[in-house]
């Protein structure tokens, strides 16, 4: 690393918090060092009421772009100059470009999600997926899940103020896409819950449960949803193994990681930033074996 970093070297960094088990530095600082391209990638813990002052330091310091993690993308959304089709629509972004100071807010979460199911053998086209949670990971699996063709969609979060936005968030899908099927319930609705997962082709948590320091806690109450055939997705990469991805396991679900989505949301990121694509079968070996 040090060999390669000169005074012209480009910096781009992931904001968010926790950042500490990223595992987007070394993806990307590989894939630069792989392709000859001289930036570098860091990681910075950015609370929400930090965001702000974040964004200004990333013109300042004239800065490629960064990637926004939670619980900061909807916050970043205010600070963009311009927003791509998908960003506007979920009200988030987690990757920005700074075009000499111009700002493009993007979400690439979605296209990671799909890409990730797709890596599997798995496709969205025609089917049903259940979704815990609301927020900009959640609201972007939403969308693309609904753009890519699913049938219905049902989510679960929490009946909180921002309960709303989650009901706002099925208006605009439905909008878009004339035809589908979106629902949207109370996760504390167990019963409810079990039967959606039950009926579904798909489950998948885009909440924080499941993450360090929540690693022993699970989204599902009632494991009586699981079952061979379904396919149980978790956003959470660390740890690699989730609860419910071990007691969905358990259950004789097909199970998939977060860090397919990690890899694929990366590289849609990584191609906005660089114009290049990333070295996807390197990476994969390396972080992702």
């Amino acid at each position: 690393m040090e060999k390669r970093i000169s005074g012209h070297t480009g910096l781009l960094a992931l904001i968010g918090s926790p950042v500490g088990h990223s595992g987007s530095p070394a993806m990307y600082n590989y894939s630069f060092e792989k392709l000859g391209l001289d930036y570098a990638y860091v990681a910075f813990d950015i609370k929400v009421e930090e965001v702000k002052a974040a964004i200004d330091a990333m013109k300042t310091f004239k800065m490629r772009g960064c990637n926004v993690t939670m619980p900061c993308k909807t916050e970043a959304l205010k600070y963009m100059d311009e927003l791509s089709p998908a960003a506007r629509i979920i009200g988030a972004v987690n990757t920005i470009v700074n075009d000499d100071g111009k700002l493009t807010g993007y979400i690439t979460d979605g296209e990671g999600f799909v890409h990730n199911l797709k890596d599997h053998g798995i496709d969205i086209k025609g089917k049903k997926i259940t979704v815990a949670g609301g927020g900009g990971a959640a609201t972007a699996i939403q969308v693309q899940c609904a753009l890519d063709g699913a049938r219905e969609i049902t989510i679960f979060n929490i009946k909180d103020a921002f309960f709303e936005r989650t009901l706002q968030t099925a208006e605009k899908i439905r909008a878009e896409v004339p035809g589908i099927v979106v629902n949207v319930y109370d996760i504390a609705d167990t019963a409810k819950m079990t039967e959606e997962i039950a009926d579904s082709d798909i489950f998948a948590n885009a909440t924080i449960v499941g993450m360090k320091p929540m690693e022993n806690e699970s989204v599902v109450k009632d494991l009586s949803a699981f079952r061979p055939g379904l396919v149980v997705a978790d956003a959470v990469y660390n740890p690699e193994e989730t609860k419910l991805l071990r007691e969905a396991k358990e259950a004789g679900c097909t199970c998939i990681n977060g860090k397919g989505m990690l890899l694929w949301q990366g590289v849609a990121a990584f191609k906005l930033y660089t114009g290049q694509d990333m070295p996807v079968e390197d990476v994969k070996k390396l972080f992702f074996s």
